[in-house]
Formats: C-alpha cells, sequence, structure tokens
C-alpha cells in the first residue's frame, strides 16, 4: 500500500540506501559534506553538536575530528542504527519536542529536516532553545517557490534525484519566514543558495557512476530551491 507523501515510515523502508554509493539518498551526502564544512571545531572539551533529523548519520565523517558530543536526534528506527554505526549518540524523538535541557548544545544542525516537519514554527522554537547563547545553527532546506516544487518534485522525481513522495511540496519553506522564526528566539540567520555540481549531478543520474566522492555542492546566489542556513544566538538571550 502506498504511503501518503512525506510519510516518516518512508525512511525505514529506504534505510539500505543511506550508505550505498550513488543510492536513492546520494545527494544528502553532497548536503551534510556542505553542512560539516560550516562547522568549526569544538569551542572546548566536551561540547555538544545537536544534529536534529540525522537520518542515517550522514554528517558524521565531515566533524568526526571537531571534538564534539554528537547527539542524533531522528524519529526513524533504522536510520538511528546507522547514526550509532557512525559514532553518534542515538536519540529517538521528534524534532517538534526535543528531549534535551535548554542550552545544552555549542552547534545545532538540522539538515534536510525543515521540509518536513508539520510544525515549522515549533520545530525551529526547539532548535533555538537547546542552542546554547553564542551558538551556531546550521541548516538546509529547500524553498517554497514554483521552481523549488518543480525542481525538487517534477524533475526530482522523474529522474530519481529523490525517492516517489519523500516530500510534500506543501511544507517547504520560505527563508524569509524561516530568518523572522529565528530571530524571535534570538538567532540571526544568514542564508545562501545551494546547487549539485552538474557533472557530479549528471555522473549520478544519467551515467550511474557509484564511486564516492561523485559531486559536491555549490553556494550560489540564487536561494529559489536549495538553500542553507547559518546563524549564531544572541549572548543576552
Amino acid at each position: 500500500m502506498s504511503l501518503p507523501r512525506n510519510h516518516p515510515r518512508q525512511y525505514d523502508d529506504l534505510a539500505g540506501e543511506w550508505w550505498r554509493p550513488g543510492g536513492d539518498f546520494e545527494l544528502l551526502h553532497w548536503l551534510a559534506q556542505a553542512r560539516g564544512a560550516l562547522v568549526p571545531r569544538a569551542p572546548h572539551p566536551g561540547a555538544v553538536l545537536v544534529d536534529a533529523g540525522c537520518g542515517g548519520g550522514l554528517l558524521a565523517p565531515h566533524v568526526s575530528e571537531l571534538g564534539y558530543h554528537h547527539i542524533g536526534v531522528d524519529i526513524g528506527r533504522l536510520g538511528l542504527v546507522h547514526s550509532a554505526r557512525q559514532g553518534i549518540t542515538p536519540m529517538a524523538a521528534d524534532v517538534a519536542a526535543l528531549p534535551l535541557a535548554d542550552g545544552i548544545a555549542d552547534v545545532v544542525v538540522a539538515g534536510e529536516i525543515l521540509e518536513h516537519v508539520p510544525d515549522l514554527a515549533a520545530t525551529v522554537a526547539e532548535l533555538c532553545r537547546v542552542l546554547r547563547p553564542g551558538g551556531l545553527l546550521v541548516l538546509d532546506t529547500i524553498n517554497d517557490t514554483r521552481l523549488g516544487r518543480f525542481v525538487s518534485v517534477t524533475l526530482g522525481e522523474r529522474f530519481g534525484a529523490a525517492p516517489v513522495g519523500i516530500h510534500d511540496p506543501e511544507l517547504f519553506v520560505d527563508p524569509g519566514d524561516l530568518t523572522a522564526l529565528c530571530a524571535g528566539h534570538g538567532v540571526r540567520l544568514q542564508v545562501r543558495g545551494l546547487r549539485p555540481s552538474i557533472p557530479g549531478l549528471v555522473g549520478w543520474l544519467f551515467l550511474k557512476r557509484t564511486k564516492r566522492p561523485l559531486g559536491r555542492m555549490i553556494p550560489t546566489r540564487s536561494t529559489q530551491v536549495l538553500y542553507q542556513g547559518l546563524g549564531r544566538k544572541g549572548e543576552n538571550r
């Protein structure tokens, strides 16, 4: 029986794709690398990185040498199994209700999760709540534009860049709305666009190359499809 769009059980059904080179989640590896490049070295011993919507733990290789206690939060049971294998401390929970103390995290990462949550405001509030004053928020998501929907759903599903039904375009996130939500919790967010490298994308989708790394994400001025956000929580909040 087919599942509704954005149903979380799809990730358990696709659990074998998390680490398969050239698999259905290949683009997520490129996004994880781009997120990891924004995470600084741990500022002190015992520093905590909260990976909200950690999936199969794809961020782990890109931050493993930075000195953080890496906590991964997700509702996908099998994804958390993969995360634990990557050295992440797994936590089964909804990102809109994190079972973590206020200000526990030096860095909060929310990669490719905000376009999946039914309650964006509650999720952003939680991400900002667990972030300590002076801490860093790193995120990426899909823009709520016609182009974002066309590329991510219409083209993405037709050509295999995204599993069919994995996204509900009604949940895509306007960067202005996201910036305002973060500001309401003391986090000043700046955004920039991202796009996949063309040789890597062609090699993956059409030439069926499977040796990683196939490609990477490249910063771009346009935020019309994918965008990345970086914000710091005010010290006086």
